[in-house]
């Protein structure tokens, strides 16, 4: 068992303000970017996902035209927003980001098995697998509507959808939320069939949707893209969309996992520098901030070497 909560590269020690110094030098900052990213591209096309392929189809796609039909225009984007981050310097906020998202989600799945001689098909099949393996569990009421918030180009969406109606029988009505429209134009066309009911461009912490209309809602991956306050904001307002007796359920990085803990420097340095809420992300107490805003006692299962599935019960 693994008594560290959290990994020294991350919090307030020595170690983790000195990266943090490293990565507010702005020529180092600017490196470390373009180190990330070519770290991402090149794992991805070792193991044989087709990067600038998938980049240029989506390019001719249609998915710019979709722009204006999926994007709200009175959203006011939060300050934690506008930052850079995953190496983009506008954040989720332009094309390149949407058009890169799913091959850069291969390649993160790829890396979770990096001892396995696994396809990234295999890799990314496993990586949803473990995540719905815990549902299965301890989600056991009869699932009819689901939300998933932070849902991007809609991978862990449809993914989620189709489990859900493969094991239950009876359709499901799936919405998918994000911030990002460039990424919801992209979710829309990924959606060749219109299996999901919505594509909702959409605060988390207010969505708009109605009390009680949700029997599940997850956030998938999203959790360590935010500040503390805002998750706390997010988890309050998931418990107001659920009906009583169900469930929200996260999956992210675990600070517990020995793999995280035990990145070498190079890796966690051009994480941090990727991904500006780390250091929050890996203080801040999930557990205990959902039974705070109204939740049953969470139950926190690792889900595979690197991440945790966190599922809480809504309060009858």
């Amino acid at each position: 068992m693994n008594n560290k909560i959290k990994p020294d590269w991350a919090g307030e020690s020595i170690l983790s303000n000195f990266v943090n110094l490293l990565i507010q030098t702005k020529p180092v900052y600017k490196l470390m970017k373009n180190q990330a990213r070519q770290v991402l591209i090149k794992t991805a096309e070792k193991k044989g996902i087709p990067w600038r392929k998938n980049y240029e189809a989506l390019q001719v796609s249609g998915a710019k035209q979709l722009l204006p039909e999926v994007t709200n225009s009175h959203i006011v984007y939060p300050d934690y927003y506008k930052v850079p981050f995953h190496a983009y310097s506008e954040g989720n906020l332009c094309w390149q980001a949407a058009f890169e998202t799913e091959s850069a989600t291969y390649a993160m799945a790829l890396r979770v098995w990096p001892q396995e001689d696994l396809t990234w098909e295999d890799a990314h099949a496993r990586l949803r697998g473990s995540f719905h393996e815990v549902l299965a569990i301890y989600d056991p009421q009869q699932v009819k509507d689901i939300l998933d918030i932070g849902c991007s180009v809609g991978i862990s969406t449809l993914a989620l959808h189709r489990y859900y109606q493969q094991k239950q029988g009876h359709p499901v009505r799936t919405v998918g939320l994000d911030l990002s429209p460039y990424m919801l134009a992209v979710a829309r066309t990924r959606d060749v069939n219109r299996e999901i009911s919505q594509w909702l461009h959409a605060k988390a912490e207010d969505t708009g949707l109605p009390d009680n209309s949700f029997d599940l809602v997850t956030l998938q991956f999203v959790t360590h893209e935010l500040p503390g306050y805002a998750s706390k904001e997010i988890f309050t307002e998931a418990k107001r969309l659920l009906r009583p007796g169900g469930f929200i359920a996260l999956v992210d990085n675990n600070p517990r996992s020995p793999v995280i803990q035990n990145l070498p420097p190079v890796l966690f340095t051009l994480m941090k520098s990727t991904e500006p809420w780390s250091d929050d992300y890996y203080t801040f107490d999930i557990e205990a901030t959902l039974q705070a805003v109204g939740f049953c006692e969470p139950i926190t299962v690792a889900s595979d070497p690197r991440h945790r599935t966190i599922v809480s019960r809504k309060l009858e």
